[in-house]
């Protein structure tokens, strides 16, 4: 078989692989009104777990990059056994004695081997296509949000009269747990190895200054940035595309909602931008189809308040699915931009190091927006998450136009 066939072949075990494990992260939101009532977990327990999980995710990638895991090791390997632990760990939220102390501990257990699985996948892909790698990432991020959704989509059937006593919420942690193995072995099984391991056993040696000495180009300091602002907005709004909801449905009480599965439609579709966006990066390049996205889920935090007082069920859907569509977009971009321009024998390491403080700030975010909830009209709140674009958006303009200063200079 050519590199060229085989790798046309892998591409979907990778993406497939991806969406198994990735359903992992948002299983606890999708059955959380289920989780409160079965454990009797305070108010706040969205943004607890929420936090839990990406706290345990910005754990995972710290010791990831520390350690260089993706880079002493076969990423197909540490794929699989971080899938087999996070979907051990998802599974015991379903345990009768649980308490929130030990679901937020499960939960950030599961979000920890999620670290070997997210930013890992993306380092296989890298590995197997160094051309196209936009058009690629843009399948596996897009993966990734499906994975996202997919249980919410278990909840809405749960939620169906006829499906309710056969289909229970623990029915959708344990399927999520059951795919994310499935998507480990898949990787395991038919992934090779294709990362240059290290056997310069001088190189071996854990190098704690690769978590610096990846910031040292001004080109990856401009991707990392820009996907830093991506990520203060991304999860966050995932988290409360509910709430968005049912504080809309609260406000409008004649419009029935599904909820649940609306969450899924929302945030499952962007898994289309990620695919149309990593085609349009090849015809127009990563940073402008990564700035345009940004530029536009800016624009809808801005503008989200106006949305409540619409008394237009369709406008609502309309403008949450392209909220969701544009929201993801650049992240497959950042992610081609940032691998790009990585130090080639540090590609795994700077991916885990860009993923672990992406995440940390989501963590910020939450809590942030969360805090907003119980002080200010939530029909107000989601205006504060245009921080992260603007700011995004500075860094990659900034780059440019030293870009644009140092070209300048040089001809002269």
């Amino acid at each position: 078989m050519s590199k060229s066939i085989q790798a046309l072949s892998i591409l979907p075990i990778i993406v497939l692989s991806q969406f198994c494990c990735t359903s992992l992260w948002f299983a606890g939101n999708a059955v959380m009104s289920d989780l409160i009532a079965a454990f009797g977990l305070p108010n706040n327990a969205l943004s607890l777990l929420t936090s839990a999980v990406q706290f345990g995710f910005i754990s995972g990638t710290l010791i990831f990059a520390l350690l260089m895991i993706a880079d002493r090791f076969s990423p197909s390997l540490v794929f699989f056994v971080c899938a087999f632990l996070g979907a051990l760990c998802n599974y015991f939220t379903v345990f009768d004695g649980n308490n929130l102390f030990s679901l937020l501990l499960f939960r950030f257990l599961t979000g920890f081997f999620l670290a070997g699985i997210y930013p890992v996948g993306m380092k296989i892909a890298s590995d197997y296509y160094q051309k196209g790698l936009g058009k690629s990432l843009g399948y596996l991020v897009g993966a990734l949000v499906i994975g996202t959704a997919f249980p919410h989509l278990l909840k809405s059937i749960q939620s169906i009269e006829s499906f309710s006593n056969l289909f229970s919420w623990r029915l959708v942690i344990q399927f999520t747990s059951f795919i994310a193995l499935l998507g480990g072995v898949l990787m395991f099984v038919f992934v090779p190895n294709r990362s240059i391991i290290i056997s310069d056993k001088s190189n071996q040696k854990l190098k704690i200054t690769a978590f610096f000495q990846v910031f040292k180009s001004a080109n990856f300091r401009s991707a990392a940035f820009g996907y830093f602002g991506h990520m203060w907005e991304l999860y966050t709004f995932w988290a409360f595309v509910p709430i968005i909801l049912a504080t809309y449905s609260k406000l409008h009480p004649e419009i029935s909602i599904n909820i649940s599965f609306l969450s899924f439609l929302i945030i499952g579709l962007g898994s289309l931008a990620c695919i149309i966006g990593g085609y349009l990066s090849e015809r127009f390049g990563a940073k402008k189809v990564a700035f345009a996205s940004l530029l536009s889920s800016g624009f809808c935090c801005l503008v989200s308040p106006l949305v409540f007082y619409a008394d237009s069920y369709f406008l609502l859907v309309a403008f949450l699915v392209f909220w969701g569509l544009v929201v993801i977009a650049d992240s497959p971009l950042f992610s081609t931009l940032v691998a790009q321009n990585a130090i080639k024998e540090l590609k795994g390491t700077a991916l885990t190091i860009v993923n672990c403080i992406g995440f940390a700030i989501t963590i910020i975010s939450i809590q942030f927006i969360n805090l907003l909830s119980n002080q200010f009209d939530e029909k107000y709140i989601f205006m504060f998450l245009a921080l992260g674009p603007v700011l995004g958006l500075m860094a990659l303009s900034a780059n440019k136009a030293k870009s644009k200063s140092i070209n300048k200079t040089n001809k002269n």
